[in-house]
């Protein structure tokens, strides 16, 4: 009797302390009010927030006011699971493009499919889109001096956005763009644009105890960011709809051990680069 109930006790531990490690070893995901927040113990600073999404954008955006470029639109929630592993959302982006988007949580990454139709009888010109990632507590720095602790892939590896080519010159000042070869200037952030050029769509950044690094990236994209709200972007490139048409769109982003090399492995598995 005492040998059966020490095995239950036993048991019930073993139980208890796999629940709690799955739960302290996973990340987790909410959305509300437009903001997605990424939680868990791998998280420097616990969580990072998405504005998501900040904007759908027309072409012609590079000098032009920002309010002629956004595209009005709307997010609900359409199902959310109990264990905060995987949200579906609905963005309506006028006049007729509806969004789908299906976001899950992994153990070290966040992956997200979205699928846009134009239910109209017209071409839309929906170029672009914006989820703007807040990363000024998993860097622990401000707007000052977060791009020393961010970075992208330029033609001499990994490159921390301080040591890239900076200007001021722009409709609007502060920030700085970094485009990809192949997407017309004329079409992206009315920001600084870097002579430095991107040569994957990888944008991230490394935690304040420098033991983890955030980056993201998706299938097609328009422009890496760094904004002026201690802000990373990579945004997506949709290219614009016809009537009727539909296309899809796959991301991730990545919470893993501070390690470029893991990371580029990653990127080129998931997007087969």
């Amino acid at each position: 009797m005492k040998i059966s109930l020490l095995f239950s006790i036993a048991a019930l531990f073993m139980v208890a302390n796999l629940a709690s490690n799955y739960k302290d070893d996973e990340l987790h995901i909410q959305w509300k009010n437009n903001m997605l927040a990424i939680s868990g113990d791998r998280v420097y600073g616990k969580e990072i927030e998405i504005l998501y999404i900040e904007a759908f954008c027309r072409t012609g955006s590079t000098n032009r006011k920002w309010e002629e470029t956004t595209i009005p639109h709307t997010t609900e929630l359409i199902s959310d699971s109990t264990d905060q592993k995987n949200i579906q959302l609905k963005t309506i982006v006028h006049p007729s493009v509806e969004v789908i988007h299906n976001i899950t949580a992994g153990k070290d990454e966040v992956a997200f499919q979205l699928t846009f139709k134009n239910n109209g009888s017209e071409a839309v010109d929906i170029d672009w889109f914006q989820p703007c990632i807040r990363v000024d507590r998993f860097t622990g720095r401000n707007q000052d001096n977060y791009i020393s602790r961010s970075f992208i892939f330029t033609s001499q590896g990994m490159t921390t956005l301080d040591k890239t080519n900076r200007t001021e010159d722009a409709l609007y000042k502060g920030g700085q763009v970094y485009v990809p070869p192949g997407i017309d200037l004329k079409n992206v952030n009315p920001r600084p644009i870097s002579a430095s050029r991107p040569v994957n769509g990888l944008i991230g950044c490394f935690s304040d105890d420098g033991k983890y690094l955030m980056a993201t990236a998706w299938s097609d994209y328009q422009e890496l960011f760094q904004g002026v709200f201690v802000c990373l972007h990579s945004d997506p490139r949709i290219g614009g709809l016809k009537a009727g048409e539909g296309k899809m769109l796959r991301g991730k982003l990545y919470i893993i051990k501070n390690d470029t090399e893991e990371l580029m492995r990653r990127y080129r598995a998931d997007f087969n680069k």
